[in-house]
């Protein structure tokens, strides 16, 4: 696990480059929301992970209501299958008539399979200043994830997007989690606006966590 010095690290560094950040980004640079947008759609940041994860995510999306748009994929950019499971899911909902507006994006993956924690804590920081500057460029209503590593920065970069407007980041935590939570939604449970879990097993060590039964 990492230690506390290279947590504190990593804390001091995203607080610093925010403070910058936060000098040199006036608000009154914001996008303008556009005045032909009805009230009640919202704008949709979705994380992609890979594999099993693209599966579920992507079956809470098809279930979306047509009035998320536009939709922007953020994907690890060393995943090289998942892409195309986007492209078929916006042509099913295409075809059901929904808005065809979305766009794919891809990021730096914070941490790949078995690499050290040490070295983690570069890819992550690395990953966090890509976020940042999207995240803030996209400015979505909605950041919508399921448990994939890639979630963190973008997470952690709208945390910081909501000083500025109002964003709600709904964690859906994996089907396959019964009896503890993942990583990333350990890491994320104390900050997330909307938690969900699909085992009721969950809630005795999560209270704040919402059970909805199995979603995917």
């Amino acid at each position: 696990m990492m230690s506390t010095s290279c947590i504190l690290v990593i804390v001091c560094f995203i607080a610093i480059f925010i403070a910058i950040f936060k000098t040199f980004y006036s608000k009154r640079s914001q996008k303008k929301r556009d005045k032909t947008k009805p009230e009640d759609w919202a704008s949709v940041l979705i994380v992609i992970g890979s594999g099993g994860h693209t599966t579920e995510i992507l079956s809470l999306v098809k279930a979306m209501g047509s009035n998320y748009s536009p939709r922007y994929y953020v994907l690890a950019e060393t995943d090289t299958t998942s892409e195309n499971k986007v492209k078929e899911c916006e042509k099913l909902k295409e075809k059901l008539g929904h808005s065809s507006q979305y766009e794919i994006f891809y990021i730096p993956r914070s941490r790949e399979v078995k690499q050290s924690y040490l070295t983690s804590i570069l890819t992550t920081l690395r990953a966090i200043l890509y976020c940042l500057p999207l995240t803030f460029k996209l400015r979505p209503e909605v950041i919508l994830c399921n448990g994939p590593g890639t979630c963190i920065p973008i997470c952690i970069a709208g945390m910081f997007l909501k000083l500025w407007q109002t964003t709600s980041i709904v964690y859906v935590e994996s089907f396959c989690r019964v009896q503890s939570l993942s990583l990333s939604g350990r890491l994320l449970y104390p900050f997330i606006d909307s938690f969900f879990v699909q085992w009721p097993e969950l809630l005795s060590k999560y209270p704040n966590a919402k059970y909805v039964g199995r979603l995917v």
